[in-house]
């Protein structure tokens, strides 16, 4: 549209008592997830920003970052919260990071599996987007369930349609350097590897439509 006609319609909307044209408008994104979103063991080391604060920054003001994410989650928690939380806030994105704790503590996969389903399925009916963050097991838990571990956010984000990230921890959980002592959760100079991980797969549903 021409600016001298955007201008005039402008006008003419404003003379006639009626609000002005809205501009694109951005988009909320809502990551509801587990310790490795609400950045556990960082917060008291100098407020070093976890992945997601990292996203609200790059972002900037434009796009809203909600963060639903508590430590030590698991999917049985997610779902349960999930209803009120997307009612609150009505994102247009949502990123699921949920299942490392169920898996940690040897839950069945169908049961995982179940959950995440039902999980992203909330989400599609609430009209936003779905993005599944995966996650793998340690070796230790035996070639089985690791393997059916891994395939379940495939799995989920084939039959419903999701954005799928492969995998949060790629190129953090096998570096000791960018490990907490604990072995499980990311420190500080994982958080824009871990950003970077889900970059690409988010960029494109921020897109207008």
């Amino acid at each position: 549209m021409k600016e001298w006609l955007r201008g005039l319609l402008l006008v003419a909307a404003l003379a006639a008592g009626g609000e002005a044209p809205a501009a694109d408008a951005g988009k909320t994104v809502l990551v509801i997830g587990d310790s490795i979103s609400a950045a556990y063991g960082l917060q008291t080391a100098n407020g070093e920003p976890g992945w997601v604060q990292l996203l609200r920054q790059r972002l900037g003001p434009r796009h809203r970052v909600v963060n639903a994410s508590i430590s030590g989650d698991t999917t049985v928690g997610g779902l349960a919260r999930l209803p009120r939380t997307l009612a609150v806030h009505q994102p247009d994105i949502v990123i699921i990071e949920l299942g490392g704790n169920d898996g940690l503590r040897g839950y069945p996969v169908t049961s995982i599996r179940a959950n995440l389903l039902a999980m992203t399925e909330a989400v599609l009916a609430a009209g936003a987007k779905p993005v599944l963050a995966g996650m793998q097991m340690p070796p230790n838990l035996g070639p089985r369930y690791t393997r059916a571990f891994r395939d379940l956010y495939p799995g989920v984000a084939v039959e419903t349609g999701a954005a799928l990230v492969p995998f949060l921890l790629e190129g953090v959980a096998t570096d000791g350097a960018l490990m907490q002592r604990d072995g499980i959760h990311p420190n500080a100079r994982a958080q824009p590897v871990l950003l970077d991980n889900v970059w690409p797969v988010l960029e494109p549903l921020l897109g207008t439509e």
